[in-house]
């Protein structure tokens, strides 16, 4: 009996929704979903979310870590768990970057990516972007 081939994209969403998932869950701010099939070969989705502060980045990021292992998603590589301002999570088909508010303004990916997105002022006065 032939080995049934998975859908690659469908494992993609599959893993963009835990991801999704886990950042509602832990109360990301502001999460963007870009999609990069098409675009870029990098990865199929990017995911782009702040934290309150670096310990709800690190909180953010390892929770996310665990729940990608534990659903069969566990080849994920993260970086700069040790700082918190930015933490980026690859997991192959979807790519994570939790960031500090500051430095998620300071570095701007999703203008990088050509997102437009309607600018909100938070109660804190930060920018904010809203998931389209």
């Amino acid at each position: 009996m032939a080995a049934q081939q998975s859908d690659p994209l469908a494992e993609a969403r599959r893993l963009l929704q835990l991801v999704q998932t886990s950042l509602d869950d832990d109360q990301a701010v502001d999460p963007v979903v870009i999609e990069l099939s098409g675009k870029s070969t990098i990865a199929d989705y990017m995911v782009i979310a702040s934290g309150r502060s670096q310990r709800h980045v690190g909180a953010m990021a390892d929770n996310l870590f665990r729940k990608m292992k534990s659903a069969g998603f566990g080849g994920a590589v993260i970086e700069g768990a040790e700082r918190c301002d930015w933490v980026l999570l690859d997991a192959g088909d979807v790519i994570i970057h939790l960031f500090h508010p500051e430095v998620r303004a300071f570095y701007g990916l999703e203008k990088m990516w050509g997102i437009d997105l309607p600018n909100r002022t938070t109660a804190g006065g930060e920018q904010a972007h809203t998931m389209a």
